[in-house]
């Protein structure tokens, strides 16, 4: 795929050595830092026609997201009670568009490319990972102009794909905090302390073009605030060990503001 740089990068050559230098070393940084960077994933050519493409949709068509929310997205945490302070509300507003919006771009492109979806699932160590069968919220576009932000949350896919197209004038950057929960335990009192801001968080400097995946799930995330003239605009893509996975109704709405393509 000539969009991406695969003379660095060569995910379309999984039988090849550098192929599995580099799964090897996702996967070490993976384990060391919850996440793995590749920068200039993005061929500076692909980088400037996806800008262009995708700039109009989001002055035009793209949804204002702008919602107060707890960490979790959910109005109602079973066994936990309303006032816990792990149920504290932020604030979160940015304006996304959906692959529908941007079909034929770079972003779906690399979004419905088998050796990419195969790549993710090596580094993983599953047996496959499989695009969403849901062109609302499988992969979006999302800009934060000045003041805006994403505020903490967890992800609902085991792990996150990211790929930023545009760093801000200021701000903007990407926060988390690794394994803050597990399956087996929620943390609820971690959580908390999150959110007074009595824990220590990494920040991770990124370049436009810029590939990054982390473990979504139980990582917690947000966007800082974004500062000055020039919004911030990064990818988002979504995939599952399962085919077939959808967002609900409720999930459209509150996201998107539709429910169909």
């Amino acid at each position: 795929m000539d969009i991406i740089d695969t003379a660095t990068y060569p995910i379309d050559q999984p039988d090849s050595p550098a192929y599995h230098a580099l799964v090897a070393q996702c996967r070490a940084d993976l384990a060391d830092n919850g996440l793995f960077n590749l920068p200039g994933f993005l061929h500076p050519e692909a980088l400037r026609e996806t800008l262009e493409r995708v700039n109009p949709v989001i002055a035009t068509e793209a949804f204002v997201h702008r919602r107060t929310h707890n960490i979790y997205f959910k109005k109602i945490i079973l066994g936990l009670a309303p006032d816990h302070p792990a149920l504290q509300l932020r604030q979160t507003a940015n304006h996304t568009i959906c692959a529908d919006q941007i079909e034929g771009s770079a972003i779906t492109q690399l979004y419905d490319w088998p050796a990419f979806a195969s790549f993710l699932a090596d580094v993983m160590q599953k047996s496959a990972l499989f695009p969403m069968d849901d062109r609302i919220a499988g992969a979006n576009v999302m800009t934060y102009y000045d003041g805006e932000a994403l505020n903490w949350h967890f992800d609902r896919s085991e792990f996150t794909t990211t790929l930023l197209l545009q760093t801000p004038s200021a701000g903007g950057a990407f926060e988390y905090l690794r394994d803050l929960r597990s399956e087996e335990d929620p943390n609820y009192d971690g959580v908390a302390a999150l959110l007074n801001g009595e824990l220590d968080t990494t920040l991770c400097p990124q370049d436009a073009g810029t590939l990054n995946v982390f473990r979504g799930v139980n990582t917690a995330h947000r966007v800082t605030p974004v500062e000055g003239e020039i919004p911030r605009i990064n990818a988002v893509l979504t995939y599952f060990d399962a085919p077939g996975r959808k967002f609900s109704a409720e999930e459209h709405l509150g996201f998107y503001g539709r429910t169909t393509p």
